[in-house]
């Protein structure tokens, strides 16, 4: 049976130095809610806080309605993946699944039962008998998943579990994982830094930076929404372009993008377009008449990315596909559209 978990103004201190600063923000019971943000931004210490590994120096934490701040690890009915898989490797895939049910005495009938039942569940039936060397890298994380489940947690906390894989083994366990997690439902807190990971996988997203909060929301909302520069510039492939309000526009050059309706004339503001909302155009056509000039064309694909420079030196990146790029080519005089512009005061922190 899942839960929601709740954490309420947690923080955690390393001598002088503040890992989480206050940290408030619910995974909903059945969802998957992501930790997403650079290294460093106190993501893990919220997990390791919550899985009982680490105690906050204040706030606290909630399974549903049961509080948990203060249990020991081996309370909290909750299931831990690792990064780098810390499987036993002097024992089977069989036996690392059951390591959990073994250490709680587990009925040896119904420990087996359970173990089977995750081996068809994660598709490894044919390598019980083996040990962690002998498979691959998607395969070890998938007994560590195994592993983490086989108690029957209340939650699943899941850390940066497929940081140490190929791009490619990321991407067949991520739609794995999320037709496992439709089957099971059970509550699961996800961190990562990869931003596709976050927005394809879970159901909301909370944004951390210098270990703070910046935004919470579903990864549409995060994604077409964000609530400050950092957001803006970290999720997504994003073009920032400076200029100053003049009118509700930021004005650059003898050009300007809407957006900024909310600033002030005469302050110096951001617009943040997203590479995928630049339109490019061999003539002036539409909106498509500020003045650029091609870098580089990088063909990925089914998309072209273009590296452009604006007439006043800013540079702009434009990911359109193959037919609209079809004839470019470095040095070429072009003319882009800036679409759906987010407009700040300030720059992201670095």
């Amino acid at each position: 049976m899942s839960a929601a978990i709740v954490a309420e103004g947690l923080t955690k201190r390393f001598g002088r130095f503040t890992a989480v600063d206050n940290i408030s923000f619910t995974a909903d019971e059945g969802k998957i809610t992501a930790l997403l943000g650079p290294s460093g931004s106190g993501k893990s210490t919220v997990l390791r806080m919550i899985a009982g590994l680490e105690t906050p120096d204040e706030g606290r934490i909630w399974l549903g309605t049961n509080e948990q701040t203060r249990k020991r690890v081996q309370e909290r009915r909750f299931g831990f993946v690792f990064q780098h898989y810390a499987l036993f490797r002097h024992m089977t895939v069989r036996d690392n699944i059951a390591f959990g049910l073994s250490v709680r005495h587990e009925p040896r009938a119904r420990r087996d039962l359970r173990v089977d039942e995750l081996l068809r569940l994660v598709q490894l039936e044919p390598f019980a008998d083996r040990y962690p060397d002998q498979l691959s890298g998607g395969q070890r994380q998938r007994v560590a998943l195994a592993r983490a489940l086989a108690p029957r947690p209340e939650v699943l906390l899941l850390d940066e579990p497929f940081g140490a894989l190929d791009a490619r083994v990321r991407r067949e366990l991520r739609t794995w994982l999320d037709d496992l997690h439709r089957e099971l439902g059970v509550t699961s807190l996800l961190v990562t830094h990869d931003q596709e990971e976050a927005l394809e996988l879970a159901h909301s997203v909370v944004v951390m930076h210098q270990a703070r909060i910046e935004q919470i929301g579903p990864p549409e909302e995060i994604y077409n929404r964000p609530a400050s520069p950092f957001v803006a510039g970290f999720v997504g492939s994003a073009n920032v372009i400076t200029g100053v309000v003049i009118e509700g526009r930021v004005a650059f050059g003898t050009y300007s993008i809407g957006g900024a309706d909310h600033l002030p004339d005469g302050l110096e503001a951001h617009a943040y377009v997203r590479a995928r909302s630049v339109h490019v155009a061999r003539r002036p056509i539409g909106t498509a008449t500020l003045p650029a000039t091609v870098e580089r064309a990088v063909r990925l694909g089914w998309m072209t990315k273009l590296h452009m420079r604006l007439g006043d030196g800013q540079r702009v990146t434009a990911e359109v596909g193959n037919d609209e790029a079809y004839g470019l080519t470095d040095g070429q005089a072009i003319y882009v559209d800036l679409r759906e512009a987010k407009v700040f005061e300030s720059a992201p922190p670095t």
